[in-house]
């Protein structure tokens, strides 16, 4: 996959190359909405698409692709499996209607949405098969913990290639960090600049003032400089390329520390171990 000059890249553990930043696609109405938003985000040189089938969107991410003129090898494309399409046959299904949606014959990424207790091991099962068979070139998680790594990978043929969490200043994970790197796992950061409040926080409002960069574009650099992969969402043209308008500084060791400082667990979304959905 062809990735542009001013983008970085990661290779996961299979040798699938994917880019450091990405255009997230929660909550973006299906129809005009997210198909401007993506065409926008393929126009400023994102080639990292993130949906999900629970999203209600992939026809619209599927349409834009198709009207961007971008060749489909050169995105990566990115779905989930939702809750409620869990276990081995009803993923497989699951799987073949989200290709239908998004009018592609694979997927670069698929992952499991969350840790459904007595189902993901099944989900596990049917995304091996289709890795296996080629219609997704790599596969992975989403919002599991450490534990539930563990338990999947204790019978599971294919480590995860991916594991997309939340991930942001208040919540820095530095466990499952350590965890990823040890077992050649990426990590993906959902909800990276908390919905906007990073604007707000005094540490990184002054290192963007010294910088010459927004709060949130701080905050983007800080996880791509820690090898993370950032999936921020936007339906905005303006805030969709200041996104990816990362790569042209670096944090110091002392501004990496500064925001290292402001860990505090917190969660702005569901926690893995207690959802309901």
């Amino acid at each position: 996959m062809e990735i542009l000059e001013q983008q970085k890249s990661v290779t996961l553990s299979n040798g699938e190359i994917i880019p450091q930043v990405g255009l997230g696609v929660l909550k973006a109405q299906n129809g005009l909405e997210v198909e401007n938003a993506v065409i926008t985000a393929l126009e400023n040189g994102y080639r990292l698409i993130d949906t999900a089938a629970a999203y209600r969107n992939e026809d619209g991410v599927g349409r834009a692709i198709k009207r961007s003129g971008v060749p489909r090898k050169d995105i990566f494309l990115t779905t989930k499996v939702w809750n409620s399409d869990q276990g081995y046959e009803e993923t497989l299904a699951a799987f073949e209607r989200s290709l239908q949606l998004l009018q592609t014959d694979y997927v670069d990424l698929y992952l499991v949405h969350w840790p459904v207790a007595g189902k993901y091991k099944e989900t596990w099962r049917a995304l091996e098969k289709l890795y296996k068979e080629g219609k997704a070139k790599a596969i992975g998680v989403s919002n599991f913990q450490i534990h539930h790594l563990q338990d999947l990978m204790a019978t599971a043929e294919i480590k995860p290639m991916v594991n997309q969490v939340e991930m942001h200043p208040y919540l820095q994970q530095k466990e499952l960090q350590e965890f990823s790197k040890l077992h050649h796992i990426q990590l993906q950061a959902w909800r990276p600049i908390m919905m906007g409040e990073v604007n707000h926080l005094p540490a990184i409002r002054s290192i963007a003032e010294k910088l010459g960069k927004s709060p949130v574009q701080v905050t983007l650099r800080w996880l791509v400089q820690k090898e993370v992969i950032v999936i921020p969402k936007s339906v905005k043209p303006n805030r969709i390329k200041d996104n990816i308008d990362i790569f042209d500084f670096e944090l110091s060791p002392g501004d990496m520390a500064a925001i290292e400082a402001l860990d505090q667990g917190k969660r702005l979304g569901p926690d893995p171990d207690n959802f309901n959905f």
